[in-house]
């Protein structure tokens, strides 16, 4: 009878013997919800297996896809942000400044790199969306205008990566004069006749889409990334209306003319490839 009976009761294994799994060993897919090793993430180019999901991914990872072997030269290395305006909110800017360079491993939200992709050279600036939300501050903007500097002196084509939320309010004015000032050097990369290949990620929002962001020779975007200035929220408040299914998706700006096309992480690297001999032909 003893088979149908708890002989003990409660837990009796110790909190010392208990085995937890390490942090960051597994990943849930934030759409469909499947379970999954980081290991195995990676392998599959930080898209889910089962819905095609794209998770943010930041330069480091970016690099590593594009890059021939993940060979490139870091360039602007020695470009940090200042506060101008010895801005406070809830924390000084100063600080909130060392705590987001301490956390992240970088100088500002944005990297820029020169290397070969299938043997074609490019430089790719990428935003990182870990420091500040990947907010358009001053240095965003200087290493995009040296970047096209740069271009225009190589004679290499350009590719930005945007992820962002839009301007850095703690900058103020000095954030939004660097909407003008890359659209400006933008007219410049297209004047040497060097084209510029803009990638939307999830999500791209505010000044940075309002500028370099829509102004590519080429725009394309992940899958299922958000795409606008105002986010739908804001926008539905505004108007008091209903917004359409998949309001301000890559795949919604696709069908109403605002994208060239969507590219599948796993194809960047060889659809990129393919548009550089284009180009260079």
């Amino acid at each position: 009878m003893s088979w149908f009976k708890r002989i003990k009761q409660g837990i009796s294994t110790t909190t010392s013997e208990k085995k937890e799994a390490p942090d960051g060993l597994w990943h849930k897919c934030p759409k469909c919800k499947k379970t999954t090793t980081m290991k195995d993430l990676k392998v599959n180019l930080y898209v889910c297996d089962k819905c095609n999901y794209h998770n943010r991914i930041n330069s480091p990872e970016y690099f590593e896809i594009i890059f021939d072997d993940n060979n490139f030269e870091e360039l602007f290395t020695n470009i940090y942000p200042k506060d101008f305006l010895g801005f406070n909110d809830l924390k000084p800017y100063g600080d909130r400044l060392k705590d987001a360079q301490k956390k992240s491993g970088l100088s500002d939200a944005m990297r820029a790199g020169v290397g070969t992709v299938n043997g074609y050279g490019l430089v790719v600036a990428c935003m990182d969306f870990n420091f500040i939300g990947g907010s358009m501050g001053s240095v965003v903007g200087e290493k995009i205008a040296r970047s096209i500097d740069y271009c225009i002196q190589h004679k290499l084509p350009l590719m930005i990566i945007s992820k962002s939320g839009g301007a850095r309010m703690m900058e103020s004015a000095f954030s939004l004069m660097q909407m003008a000032k890359t659209s400006a050097k933008l007219t410049q990369l297209a004047a040497a006749r060097l084209p510029y290949i803009s990638l939307m990620t999830d999500p791209t929002t505010g000044g940075v889409t309002a500028s370099y962001a829509m102004l590519g020779d080429i725009n394309t975007a992940e899958p299922g990334a958000l795409i606008g200035f105002a986010g739908p929220r804001v926008i539905k408040e505004t108007i008091k209306k209903d917004l359409p299914e998949g309001f301000q998706s890559a795949e919604f700006l696709l069908d109403h003319g605002f994208l060239d096309f969507i590219t599948d992480r796993k194809e960047l690297k060889n659809k990129l490839g393919s548009l550089l001999q284009l180009f260079k032909n």
